[in-house]
C-alpha cells in the first residue's frame, strides 16, 4: 500500500481554493460525515458577498437532508447518471469511500472529467487555509473532536470545525468560526488522513478496526506514522501512552524529530492522571505536568472514565500545542457538556432512563457498558448493541461479546451492513451465543428488541442503546413502548 494513494484517490495531489468554488454536489449528502462539510460550503461568502451553489442527492428523505436544505442546499432524492449529466462543467463532486465506484452519479462525473473530491480533501478546502487540530484514533474521536472545538471557543481561539456529530451547546457538527484554527474530526478508516497537514493531532488509540481496507494492524500503525508525518514543521502529535499502539506511535515520532506529549496514568506521561473521581456524583482527576510538577483539578460533565483521558488529550493540544495557559485548558474543557448519540439520554418513561449512543467497536461499547453501571443507581443495566459490519462482527465476536457482559441483560440485534454484502452465518446471533454470565437475548428485528426490552426494563433501570446503524432511528418508538408498557406502531 502507498500511504496517501489508493485504487481509488490519490490524496497527495494539489487542492484547489474554495474561493474557485462556483458548484459543489454532494453524493449521498444525507450521510452524517457529509452534511457538516455542505454546511461549510454554503456557508461561505466571498469577498463580493457571492456564494457557492450546493446540490446533493441522498436515496431517502431524513433530518438532515431536511436540515441541509435548510441551510440552502439543493437535494434530489435517489441517484442517477442523469443527476452528474445535469452538472455545470466547472463542478466538483463530493463522495466519502462508502459510495462505491458503480454509483451512477459518480461514474458521470468521471467520465465527464468533473473534480471529485474525497470528504476529507472537501474539508481541507472547506477550511480555506486555516491550520488543523486533527483529532484520530479507533476510539473517541468525536467527544475528543467536540470538546476541543468547545474548550477553544471557551479561550477565546473561535475555530472553525466539523465533527462526527451535533456539539451540545452549539447544535451543529460544523460551523465557520473567525480564528486561524479548526477541529476536524479525521477518519482513519480509509487512509485519508493524510491530507490535512495539522498544526496539532491527537491520536487516541490504535486498535484493530477497519481491516477491510488496512488489511491487517501493522499496515495500519504504518498509515498511522505517515499520518504522524504531515505534522506541521514545530508542530505537535499528542498520544495516549496508556494504550499500546498510540504509545508506539509516540515513540517513533520522538524517533522522527515530532514534537510529542503524551497522557495517561503512568509516571512516563507528560500528563499524568490521579486521584480520579469516577462517578456517579463527580467525574474528576488531579493532572500533573511531569516537566514542572505542576498539579490541577480537572473536572468534566460527562460520564465515563474514557472521558477524563479524552479531556487530558484536549488540555495538552491547547496549553502544548496552541500556547493557552495550562490552568485556563484544565478550566475549559470542563465546559463542554455533550455530543449527539454519545451517553445521550433520549427519554425516562415511567423512570426509566433511554440512553443511545454511537459505541460501535467493542472498546466503545466495553466503555459504554462500563459507564452505564458506574452510573445506575439501585436499577438494571440493560444493554442494546446493534452490530454494524459483517466483516467486523465476523472479526471481534468475542470482544463484543465479552463488552455486553457486565450488563444485567444483554440484547444483540442482527447486523447493521451499511457498505458491505452479507457474509453467511453473520448475524448478531454470533455476539450473542459468546455472551455468558448474565441474561442474553438475541432479536434480530425491531419489534424483538423492543419487545425484550418490554419484557425486562422497569422503573429505576438504564436502557443502553449502542450502535452506528439505524438503532438510533427505533430510539422514539422504544420510549414510547416503555411509557405505554405495550409495543407501539412502528
Amino acid at each position: 500500500m502507498v500511504f496517501g494513494r489508493n485504487d481509488r484517490f490519490d490524496f497527495t495531489v494539489p487542492l484547489p481554493h474554495l474561493a474557485d468554488a462556483t458548484h459543489v454536489h454532494f453524493i449521498a449528502i444525507g450521510g452524517s460525515g457529509m452534511v457538516g462539510i455542505a454546511k461549510l460550503f454554503l456557508a461561505y461568502r466571498r469577498p463580493d458577498g457571492s456564494s457557492i451553489t450546493v446540490t446533493g442527492s441522498d436515496r431517502s428523505e431524513s433530518e438532515r437532508v431536511s436540515d441541509v436544505r435548510d441551510h440552502g442546499a439543493t437535494v434530489t432524492i435517489g441517484q442517477s447518471a442523469q443527476t452528474a449529466r445535469d452538472l455545470p462543467g466547472g463542478a466538483w463532486v463530493v463522495v466519502s469511500t462508502a459510495i462505491r465506484e458503480d454509483n451512477p452519479e459518480l461514474q458521470v462525473a468521471r467520465e465527464r472529467g468533473l473534480l471529485v473530491l474525497h470528504r476529507s480533501q472537501a474539508i481541507v478546502v472547506a477550511m480555506d487555509g486555516r491550520d488543523a487540530v486533527a483529532v484520530t484514533g479507533t476510539n473517541g474521536k468525536t467527544t475528543t473532536s467536540s470538546m476541543a472545538t468547545v474548550a477553544m471557543r471557551a479561550c477565546g481561539l473561535d475555530p472553525s470545525f466539523i465533527t462526527g456529530a451535533a456539539i451540545g451547546g452549539i447544535g451543529a457538527s460544523s460551523g465557520a468560526g473567525q480564528g486561524d484554527c479548526y477541529v476536524a474530526e479525521v477518519d482513519e478508516s480509509d487512509g485519508s488522513f493524510v491530507v490535512y497537514d495539522p498544526k496539532v493531532a491527537i491520536v487516541t488509540s490504535i486498535r484493530e478496526d477497519h481491516l477491510d481496507f488496512w488489511g491487517d494492524l501493522e499496515t495500519m500503525f504504518a498509515g498511522y506514522v505517515s499520518f504522524a508525518d504531515t505534522i506541521q514543521d514545530g508542530g505537535l502529535l499528542v498520544a495516549c501512552a496508556d494504550e499500546v499502539g498510540s504509545a508506539r506511535l509516540a515513540q517513533v515520532a520522538r524517533e522522527r524529530g515530532i514534537r510529542t506529549a503524551t497522557y495517561g496514568h503512568g509516571p512516563e506521561a507528560d500528563l499524568q492522571l490521579t486521584d480520579e473521581s469516577l462517578g456517579p456524583e463527580e467525574w474528576a482527576a488531579t493532572v500533573r505536568f511531569t516537566d514542572t510538577g505542576e498539579e490541577h483539578r480537572m473536572r468534566v460533565q460527562i460520564p465515563g472514565a474514557v472521558n477524563l483521558m479524552n479531556a487530558a488529550s484536549v488540555v495538552l493540544a491547547l496549553s502544548e500545542g496552541l500556547g493557552v495557559a495550562r490552568d485556563k485548558a484544565v478550566w475549559a474543557v470542563g465546559e463542554f457538556t455533550s455530543v449527539k448519540r454519545r451517553f445521550e439520554l433520549r427519554g425516562t418513561p415511567r423512570g426509566i432512563r433511554v440512553i443511545d449512543d454511537y459505541a460501535h467497536n467493542a472498546d466503545k461499547v466495553a466503555a459504554l457498558v462500563q459507564t452505564g453501571v458506574a452510573t445506575r443507581g439501585d436499577g438494571k443495566v440493560i444493554a442494546v448493541f446493534q452490530p454494524h459490519l459483517f466483516t467486523r462482527t465476523q472479526r471481534f465476536a468475542q470482544e463484543f461479546a465479552d463488552a455486553m457482559a457486565p450488563a444485567d441483560v444483554a440484547i444483540v440485534m442482527d447486523v447493521a451492513p451499511s457498505r458491505e454484502d452479507p457474509i453467511p452465518g453473520v448475524t448478531g446471533a454470533l455476539i450473542a451465543d459468546r455472551i455468558t454470565g448474565t441474561t442474553v437475548v438475541y432479536a434480530p428485528t425491531d419489534d424483538a428488541t423492543i419487545e425484550a426490552i418490554l419484557e425486562h426494563a422497569e422503573p429505576g433501570d438504564l436502557v443502553l442503546l449502542a450502535g452506528s446503524g439505524y438503532v438510533t432511528t427505533i430510539v422514539p418508538r422504544i420510549v414510547a413502548s416503555l411509557e405505554s408498557q405495550r409495543l407501539a406502531p412502528a
